[in-house]
């Protein structure tokens, strides 16, 4: 199995396919970073890139669970997770 692409190697591509610097392709991707966490944080709680999917703020109640090493039961706290969804467009495009 092959391994994933770098950084680097994402921003070489897109700045190769888009016409512009490696710089320039690298400011985007941090930029949309940017944006990315400014909005999950903002009243909405989401944040959709097109024909890829969505980062969700999600919160996950308090439950019970079990330690693995000794079977005892234990009481996990509440918190606020980040899902991310995959697109129908996306996912039909990866498991065609």
């Amino acid at each position: 199995m092959s391994k994933p692409m770098t950084k680097s190697k994402i921003v070489a591509t897109i700045a190769e396919k888009c016409g512009t610097s490696k710089k320039g392709a690298a400011q985007f991707f941090d930029e949309l970073f940017k944006l990315a966490v400014k909005e999950c944080k903002g009243g909405a709680g989401k944040f959709v890139i097109p024909n890829l999917g969505r980062a969700v703020k999600a919160h996950r109640k308090a439950r019970m669970g079990r330690n693995p090493q000794t079977g005892e039961a234990i009481k996990i706290k509440a918190k606020t997770v980040v899902r991310l969804r995959a697109s129908k467009a996306f996912k039909d495009a990866v498991l065609k």
